[in-house]
C-alpha cells in the first residue's frame, strides 16, 4: 500500500512511502454501545420451532456479546466493504469487580497514583483506604460506568478536599475513607451519569 508520509491532502504533489502489509496484524476495536439489542433482535428473529426456543433459554443474557457477529456489526451500522476486511470478529467480557479495581491501583498511570502524585505537589500524603476503593467500584458497576467512570466518581470524591486541603497549612496527610467517599458522592450529581 502507498502512505503519504506527511498527510494525503495537505500536500498532494509528496512522493509516496511503499509499506508492505503482509506481516502487520491489524486490530480494529471500539464500544459499541447497543450492538446488543442488535443481537438480541437476531437470535430471537431466527428462533423457530420447538428446538430453537429451548436454545435460545440456553443464552447467557447478560453478557449478549459473545455471540456477535459480521451481521450484527452491519446492522449497527459498519459498511460491507471494511467487514469483509476483518475476517475475525470477536468480543471482550466487560470488566468484573476485580478489574476495575486494577485500573484504580496498579498501572502506571493508575488513577489513584495520579491524584497521590497531585497531592504530592502540595506536600500533602494521600491514603486511600481499602472499603472508599470498594465503594468506587462498586458505584461504577451499578451506574454501568466501566473504566472511564471512575474518573468521574474520584473526581466527584477528591476535588473538594484536593482544592480545600492546602489552605490547612497544619495539615500534612489526608485519609480516603470510606463515610467520607460515601458522603461525597451523595452530595454529587452522580445520578445524571447513570446509564440509560
Amino acid at each position: 500500500v502507498l502512505v503519504p508520509p506527511q498527510g494525503g491532502r495537505k500536500h498532494p504533489e509528496q512522493k509516496m512511502v511503499k509499506v508492505n502489509t503482509q506481516n502487520i496484524l491489524f486490530i480494529c476495536g471500539g464500544a459499541f454501545e447497543g450492538v446488543d439489542k442488535m443481537i438480541a433482535r437476531r437470535i430471537q428473529t431466527s428462533a423457530i420451532g420447538y428446538n430453537a426456543i429451548k436454545s435460545t433459554k440456553e443464552l447467557d443474557r447478560s453478557n449478549l456479546l459473545q455471540y456477535v457477529n459480521a451481521q450484527d456489526l452491519r446492522t449497527y451500522g459498519l459498511i460491507p466493504e471494511l467487514l469483509g476486511r476483518l475476517p475475525i470478529v470477536t468480543y471482550l467480557n466487560p470488566l468484573d469487580r476485580d478489574a476495575l479495581k486494577r485500573i484504580l491501583t496498579e498501572p502506571k498511570n493508575a488513577l489513584i497514583k495520579q491524584y497521590k502524585k497531585l497531592f504530592e505537589y502540595e506536600g500533602i500524603a494521600l491514603t486511600v483506604d481499602d472499603e472508599a476503593l470498594d465503594y468506587m467500584v462498586t458505584k461504577a458497576i451499578e451506574f454501568k460506568l466501566g473504566g472511564r467512570g471512575l474518573r468521574a466518581i474520584c473526581e466527584m470524591i477528591l476535588t473538594d478536599i484536593m482544592f480545600d486541603i492546602p489552605s490547612e497549612k497544619e495539615k500534612k496527610d489526608f485519609v480516603l475513607t470510606l463515610d467520607y467517599a460515601m458522603q461525597m458522592l451523595e452530595h454529587s450529581k452522580l445520578s445524571q451519569l447513570k446509564a440509560a
